[in-house]
């Protein structure tokens, strides 16, 4: 049954979305903090989800008051993860969903705010994974001028599919309210699947929350079914 506007693409985040790296950069950004004798409160680490890396890293900086500079943090930053972001592992229900749109020519592509630099440290062990994707539009890319939760991402790979879809006929898939406010800034209805400490009031702007993808529904917006 249909209870949203039917969508004909699904578009994907990466980050907190396909793959658990949000919980990767959290322990990053707790190491460096404590490298500076300061811990990282719950409240900072909210303004951190769907934020590209290195406003996050001045975002730190400011609110714990460290002794660095956001260069300095983010040199620290980069250097962990090219460590640690190898070893993320995927959400469940990610592949479900990706097996089931290519299986009824759903076209999907992936939209992420993060640089080329970091998800090419994330996806290195996953090629066949984000291989099944029509494309994949980075926060680096050219054509992106502002970051979420400014529309560019979402924008761009809608118009990257071949034909181009309507923003208005895609799905996104996010974790971060950041993300959802993009998506919706975009003209596209959003499903948030949060961080589950994250605030309710974090989460209202999506037109569905659910606690994992697995239980997402496709029929819900027009899309074939599960069997």
């Amino acid at each position: 049954m249909t209870k949203y506007a039917p969508v004909k693409a699904v578009i994907f985040d990466l980050d907190g979305t396909i793959l658990d790296s949000e919980s990767v950069y959290t322990t990053i950004h707790e190491d460096i903090c404590r490298k500076y004798g300061a811990t990282l409160p719950f409240a900072t680490r909210v303004k951190l989800f769907g934020t590209e890396e290195q406003k996050a890293c001045a975002i730190v900086v400011a609110d714990c008051n460290l002794p660095c500079t956001p260069a300095e943090f983010y040199a620290d930053f980069q250097k962990l993860s090219k460590e640690r972001l190898a070893h993320c592992a995927v959400f469940a229900g990610v592949q479900k969903l990706i097996t089931h749109c290519l299986a009824n020519d759903i076209p999907i592509a992936i939209g992420s705010g993060s640089s080329s630099e970091s998800i090419a440290l994330k996806i290195q062990n996953y090629q066949d994974l984000i291989g099944q994707f029509h494309h994949m539009v980075t926060g680096t890319d050219p054509e992106v001028e502002k970051g979420k939760p400014a529309p560019d991402v979402f924008l761009i790979t809608a118009k990257r599919f071949e034909p181009p879809i309507d923003p208005k006929d895609c799905l996104v898939l996010e974790d971060s309210a950041n993300g959802v406010k993009s998506a919706k800034n975009a003209g596209m209805q959003c499903v948030m699947i949060p961080d589950p400490k994250l605030p309710k009031e974090f989460c209202t702007e999506a037109d569905l929350v659910l606690e994992s993808l697995e239980d997402f529904k496709p029929e819900e917006f027009g899309l074939p079914a599960y069997e």
